[in-house]
């Protein structure tokens, strides 16, 4: 299987990986969540209940002057409690009641332990003191919090076997969905091909009878132009059939420079007759990836295309390629009309229109450029500002063993190496006949 069919392959993954991983973590958040409410709340009643049942205690040793085993009680003419702690009472709480009435309530830490202070006037109008020792409430809650956190921990591996049950279930719809639009979509490539090559196959008969019969140039010229538009057609086709079967075949080298030279030649005649200059700088040598030709032509020709496009006349679109690290970067900037920064991600959506409508939309042809090189384990960004044109820069990883080269500058119609006598050879396209199909490539 080739490299750009396993990246296809990986991308449809990914999404249903994503969504797997997205609905188990939803549940098993859910769930981590519920039992920590539980947890949380069972911790908090019981603070609550020690909180009272120790101040319940402490205002029955004030009152009536009844200790327990952690309840010491002093009194104004009973002097100190038996086995008290040291650093009790606290007589400025005494003297405090004594001299304002009312109650004080602290909590006094000492001689290794945390004691709750109650100091109150008696009916008789005594004042006492209650101090207990709470360090046996606080050991419970310590307890219940290495229960909780251990229990939290258990749940949270439960929660997330549950998650990852779940999301595979809720998740399967969308992958059958993602298995019958790729069937759907192989089996209507199936049936455009064969009426796709029969149309192509008339339509060079009759250019051949044209030029035969000494037909006027600008009839040929049409029906060339007829020829070329329905190999455009079947390519597109052809590459349906490719994503969609994601067939074995072996990744093969493609020359990006081959490539960038036959898409400045294509737009040669609509920059043209719109008075746009096109340029373009590339490299002697190859600029070699491994992918899908046919796929990589069409994205290399819509970005040029969509350049020309949206430039009006007067301006310019310069085509650059380079190699940046172990990345072939090829760039299309223009002098057109731009776009709002803001919107630079949503260009490449499907669909897309510009704030301008009818010829500033952008179509379906960003969006397959993106799906293409994101296919290929590559990325593709815009840069622009409104009247200020834009930059789109296609980067797609170098193959292993691709050779270098110096620059050269090219013009509309061809690149022509600094230095070389003879123009490069441009590849030409095979044909693409009824009986056999040529692979998918640019018109």
């Amino acid at each position: 299987m080739s490299a750009a069919d396993r990246s296809w392959a990986e991308a449809e993954r990914a999404v249903v990986l994503r969504a797997r991983l997205r609905v188990s973590a939803l549940v098993a958040l859910a769930i981590t969540a519920l039992v920590a409410l539980i947890g949380g709340t069972a911790y908090a009643v019981l603070e609550r209940a020690q909180v009272e049942q120790v101040r319940r205690e402490l205002r029955a040793g004030v009152e009536h002057g009844l200790p327990s085993g952690s309840t010491w009680v002093f009194a104004e003419a009973g002097g100190t409690g038996v086995g008290a702690p040291r650093g009790f009472p606290l007589r400025d709480d005494l003297a405090r009641v004594r001299a304002d009435g009312g109650e004080v309530e602290r909590s006094v830490t000492g001689n290794g332990a945390e004691y709750l202070v109650l100091t109150g006037a008696r009916a008789d109008g005594e004042v006492a003191q209650a101090v207990f020792d709470i360090r046996y409430q606080l050991a419970d809650r310590r307890y219940l919090l290495a229960a909780l956190a251990m229990g939290e921990a258990c749940a949270l591996v439960v929660a997330a076997a549950i998650g990852v049950l779940v999301g595979r279930e809720a998740v399967a719809p969308l992958a059958e969905a993602l298995t019958r639009q790729r069937r759907f979509v192989a089996d209507a490539g199936h049936e455009l091909r064969t009426p796709i090559a029969r149309a192509r196959l008339r339509a060079q008969l009759l250019a051949r009878r044209a030029e035969a019969e000494g037909l006027p140039a600008e009839h040929r010229a049409g029906l060339d132009r007829l020829v070329g538009t329905i190999g455009g057609l079947g390519d597109v086709v052809d590459d349906l059939l490719r994503s969609a079967l994601l067939t074995e075949q072996s990744g093969r080298a493609v020359d990006l420079v081959a490539l960038a030279r036959d898409a400045v030649a294509a737009e040669a005649e609509r920059a043209a007759e719109r008075r746009i200059a096109l340029a373009a700088r590339l490299p002697s040598g190859p600029v070699v990836v491994t992918g899908v030709e046919t796929a990589l032509r069409r994205a290399v020709a819509e970005l040029l295309a969509n350049a020309v496009r949206h430039t009006p006349p007067g301006g310019s679109v310069d085509v650059g390629l380079a190699r940046v690290g172990g990345v072939a970067e090829l760039t299309v900037v223009d002098t057109g009309e731009g776009f709002d920064p803001v919107a630079a991600d949503r260009l490449f959506d499907r669909l897309h229109r510009g704030a301008g409508g009818g010829e500033q939309g952008f179509g379906l042809g960003l969006a397959l450029v993106r799906e293409v090189v994101v296919g290929h384990g590559g990325a593709v960004s815009a840069v622009g500002a409104p009247g200020r044109g834009a930059r789109f820069t296609l980067r797609l990883p170098l193959a292993e063993s691709a050779p270098t080269g110096g620059g050269v500058e090219a013009r509309a119609g061809g690149a022509v190496p600094r230095g070389s006598a003879d123009p490069p050879r441009v590849a030409r396209r095979p044909a693409w006949s009824e009986e056999a199909p040529s692979p998918t490539s640019f018109s």
